[in-house]
């Protein structure tokens, strides 16, 4: 008898792990499909800079348009979610980012192009914290390995975006943006099934009574906050740059070598591919070494790399960007979890907090950075942040979780 419930026992776990697995990896994917969509904004810039006659501020707002509305929302639906989870929220979020697509295919005006920038920016808000912490509910208490599975999705559609660009839309025209709403409903689809999973987690966790949560660091509130800001600070030297990259690399590599716009793209997916597998790694490292020795390398990393990019030549310019979003990739799943376990119970805000402030970063800077390159020029702009992963020396002040953690 013993043996037959030991064997029950071990089929259930079994079937749980492969459970928690597809989740993750349905995560992932939706994440992937998600992030193409919003990556295809970034690398229209060319196109909608030459079709309706933008100038680099105008290009900057596109994106502030987008990021703050994403950056803005997020924690207050991860605050919500943490009172109240909404398991269907996420396919509805997927049909904001649905209706931007639709919008951005055929916008005629300037203003067009930002409402569309900005329903896109809602479905982010929307889908960020709760898959968040719908990947740690199914992380089997490896936190660091589901939030960079999570992420590396995201990563991955954001490299895809620039190739669709450049083999889909660059050629056939704005119109064909709508074809993209076939990959916004593929979405909807698979999240609706990621839904009814998180669904039967919440019905169990009610039938089972509430978990309390409880603090396994023993620091004191003051130095938890001190932490979080250091945290956010990270946070936005990291996004700060990377929105350098992401807005005006295609703009740098036809403004200094003279490339075509294809050739840019195809530049900014190799930067891009290269994220995604800093992305993937760096969550399972912070599970093995420790969150604040990633976070170490990940920012400080960069710099080196970051420092000689503006004056390298166009085949190094290549090869530095992979370092630089290789590197710097490795950080932002770890500094989440980290965030995570010093305010434990708040997997919503922290997560809607933490991508709030990486979507606004990237938002503020592209508008900054873009009036900026208007006032003096592109070659400037990358000098200027070629500084900013230094700000990474603040990690000195970061507790080291791993010894404060009581058996």
């Amino acid at each position: 008898m013993n043996q037959h419930a030991n064997l029950e026992e071990k089929a259930a776990t079994a079937a749980a792990t492969q459970t928690v697995t597809a989740i993750l990896l349905a995560l992932s994917f939706s994440h992937m499909l998600n992030d193409t969509i919003q990556s295809l904004m970034p690398a229209l810039y060319p196109f909608l800079k030459d079709g309706f006659h933008l100038s680099y501020t105008q290009i900057g707002l596109i994106t502030l348009t987008f990021q703050l509305t994403a950056s803005l929302l997020q924690p207050v639906v991860g605050i919500v979610a943490d009172r109240r989870p909404m398991p269907y929220s996420l396919a509805v979020g997927m049909g904001f980012s649905l209706s931007g697509l639709l919008l951005l295919a055929y916008a005629s005006t300037f203003h067009e192009i930002l409402i569309a920038a900005a329903l896109v920016g809602l479905g982010s808000a929307v889908f960020h914290p709760e898959s968040s912490r719908v990947a740690r509910m199914a992380s089997g208490g490896r936190f660091g390995l589901a939030q960079s599975t999570f992420q590396v999705g995201g990563n991955i559609g954001s490299a895809l975006g620039p190739l669709a660009a450049a083999f889909i839309v660059i050629p056939g025209g704005q119109g064909s943006i709508a074809w993209f709403s076939l990959v916004a409903l593929l979405a909807i689809v698979v999240l609706s099934n990621v839904g009814r999973w998180y669904a039967r987690q919440i019905a169990s966790h009610l039938a089972k009574g509430k978990a309390t949560f409880a603090s396994l660091h023993g620091l004191s509130s003051q130095r938890v906050i001190a932490s979080i800001a250091i945290l956010l600070i990270l946070t936005f030297s990291k996004f700060f740059y990377m929105a350098c990259l992401t807005s005006y690399y295609t703009f740098f590599v036809i403004h200094k070598f003279g490339v075509s716009v294809q050739a840019s793209q195809l530049h900014l997916f190799i930067f891009l591919a290269a994220v995604a597998a800093g992305t993937f790694f760096g969550g399972p490292l912070g599970d093995r070494f420790g969150r604040k020795l990633v976070i170490w390398f990940s920012i400080l990393g960069a710099l080196p790399f970051a420092l000689l990019l503006p004056y390298a030549s166009f085949f190094w310019t290549g090869v530095l960007t992979v370092f630089i979003g290789l590197i710097m990739a490795t950080a932002f799943s770890t500094i989440v979890v980290f965030a995570q376990e010093l305010v434990p119970g708040r997997v919503g805000l922290i997560a809607g907090i933490f991508f709030g402030v990486a979507f606004g970063m990237g938002g503020i800077g592209a508008a900054v950075l873009g009036a900026l390159a208007d006032a003096t020029s592109i070659d400037f702009v990358f000098k200027f942040c070629s500084f900013l992963p230094a700000i990474g020396l603040l990690t000195i002040f970061l507790p080291d979780l791993r010894q404060r953690r009581t058996p």
